[in-house]
């Protein structure tokens, strides 16, 4: 099963990675229930085993991309955010760590993982992924489009992912700004 879980995350990194345009040096924010994976209701069941296979999969394709991976903690620690230190230039550090029953099992691998992390009260990241309903939208930057992946689930968790576009302001001319002029 641990190897199926890597592999749908690692098809899905790679899918969004593709179907987003990253570039290096952007950020992709990940919500990831662990329990929801596992087929169990979200918050009820957090696997550190699990919260470990996703993030080192994800992690590697990111990584590799020169893209940051952000991970959204649960609402425990008010869905703090745990990135690279080298990605948090001008944004509030806030003191917390995350375990697997407080902050969640995913955040807890990232701050385990990464080479110096912090956390983060939030982001504006230029795409992300939330597995199994975690809500990421809070840490997207605006504009939200959604990105719809073939790689709909991982494990038992739905998957879905967004980027991130700039507004759109002062578009085409409409015939009441014909009228104006």
């Amino acid at each position: 099963m641990r190897s199926d879980i890597a592999d749908a995350a690692r098809k899905a990194a790679l899918e969004l990675c593709e179907k987003a345009a990253l570039k290096k040096g952007q950020t992709v924010i990940v919500g990831c229930s662990t329990s929801e994976i596992a087929g169990r209701r979200i918050g009820t069941g957090s696997s550190a085993e699990i919260g470990d296979t996703v993030f080192e999969a994800l992690h590697g394709v990111f990584s590799d991309k020169g893209v940051f991976i952000a991970a959204q903690c649960c609402e425990h620690l008010n869905r703090a955010v745990i990135i690279e230190r080298e990605a948090s230039a001008g944004k509030m550090i806030v003191n917390a760590v995350p375990v697997p029953d407080a902050g969640g099992a995913f955040a807890a691998a990232a701050y385990s993982k990464l080479r110096d992390p912090v956390a983060l009260e939030n982001i504006e990241a230029d795409a992300g992924l939330d597995i199994g309903g975690t809500l990421i939208g809070m840490h997207l930057r605006r504009v939200a489009v959604p990105i719809r992946l073939e790689s709909t689930a991982i494990g038992e968790a739905a998957v879905i992912a967004a980027r991130a576009r700039p507004p759109l302001i002062g578009g085409a001319r409409t015939n009441y700004d014909e009228r104006l002029t």
